[in-house]
Order: C-alpha cells, then sequence, then structure tokens
C-alpha cells in the first residue's frame, strides 16, 4: 500500500478510470457504470462520492487546474523586476503546463458541455478566469507596453486566440511539436504580437 487512505485510493481510482473512459470513449457514452465497473467499486460508490456523471466531470475539471500549478504561475507573475515579456512567457508556461497535463479533460468538458448545460457552464467559466488573469496582468503593465493601437481586451483576444487547446493539440499532435517547443514559440510570438 501506498500509504494513502483507502477512501482517497477509490476516489483516485474512479477519477482515473472516469477520464480514461471518457476520453477513449466520449463523455456521452459512459456510463457511471461504465466507470464503476473500470475502476472495480460499485457504482453506489461513485455516485456518494462525485453525485452524478456531471460531478464527476467537475472533479476531474478541478483537478486539471491543479495539475497546471497556478501557485507556481502567480509567483512567477509576481516576482520582482518581472516584465511584460517576462510575464507573458509565464503564463504560456502555465498554459503549456495545463494543456501537457490535461488537454484531454479540457477537451472533454468542451464535448460534454454540448449536451450537458452545468458542464458548459464549468467550461465557459474556466475560460473567463483565465480572461480575467489575463485582463489583469496586461493592466498592470505601465503605459505604452502594449503594441500601439492595441488595448488591453484586444490582447487578450489575440492571447486566448494564440494559446488554445486547439493549437496546443494541433502543434503537438499533428505537427510533431514538442511542448517545450510550443512553449518557447508562445513566449516569443505573444511578445512580438502584444508588446511594444
Amino acid at each position: 500500500m501506498s500509504g494513502r487512505p483507502a477512501g482517497a485510493m477509490i476516489t483516485l481510482a474512479v477519477a482515473r478510470a472516469a477520464r480514461r473512459l471518457f476520453v477513449e470513449r466520449g463523455w456521452a457514452a459512459t456510463t457511471v457504470r461504465d466507470v464503476a465497473r473500470e475502476a472495480g467499486v460499485s457504482v453506489p460508490t461513485v455516485y456518494s462520492v462525485y453525485g452524478n456523471k456531471t460531478g464527476l466531470t467537475r472533479a476531474l475539471a478541478d483537478a486539471a487546474d491543479l495539475s497546471a500549478d497556478p501557485s507556481r504561475q502567480l509567483a512567477d507573475l509576481e516576482a520582482p523586476g518581472t516584465d511584460p515579456a517576462r510575464q507573458l512567457a509565464a503564463m504560456a508556461a502555465f498554459d503549456r503546463r495545463l494543456y501537457e497535463r490535461a488537454g484531454d479533460v479540457i477537451t472533454l468538458l468542451r464535448e460534454a458541455g454540448r449536451v450537458e448545460p452545468e458542464l458548459a457552464t464549468v467550461y465557459r467559466d474556466g475560460r473567463r478566469r483565465a480572461d480575467e488573469t489575463r485582463t489583469a496582468v496586461f493592466s498592470s503593465w505601465p503605459a505604452g507596453a502594449l503594441r500601439q493601437g492595441l488595448d488591453v481586451p484586444a490582447a487578450v483576444d489575440v492571447y486566448a486566440g494564440m494559446c488554445s487547446i486547439d493549437v496546443y493539440t494541433t502543434l503537438t499532435a499533428e505537427r510533431g511539436w514538442s511542448p517545450e517547443r510550443v512553449e518557447r514559440w508562445w513566449s516569443e510570438a505573444l511578445a512580438r504580437e502584444l508588446l511594444s
């Protein structure tokens, strides 16, 4: 045994099984019974821990955010002497970690949101929080830091368009880029597009 309490082991087994099945089969095609069978637990156990399939998916989404280490991003953004280019690099690094560790969950959440309104809200809320972080960072920059003719909302839009799960997946899965290369390109391209 790894020293973890039995309840934590069961929760982890259910979460891993759900993630695997949701990604392989799709959210709509996977039932709670499928997840329970895959995890080696009873269906009532899954319901008692997560409430329902939507609750299970919300838990996966919450864990996805934590997997990218938001406290590290915050420390990088607030480090003394950090200039706008370094802040953009810190944000690109966070997105790379998020997509590398949990891109499948983000894609799953977007897919599930097409049929489950509560999960559509979870997906939109995640996008909104990311935009709020970018708005706060870009608004804190000294006057003249943004490229001429670009305001904060437009800069947030450019960032969101460039650093999306779709761009990451295209470059890594289809074009063969390493996650490190994507992060490096994002950092350089964001500086060119956003900074004066």
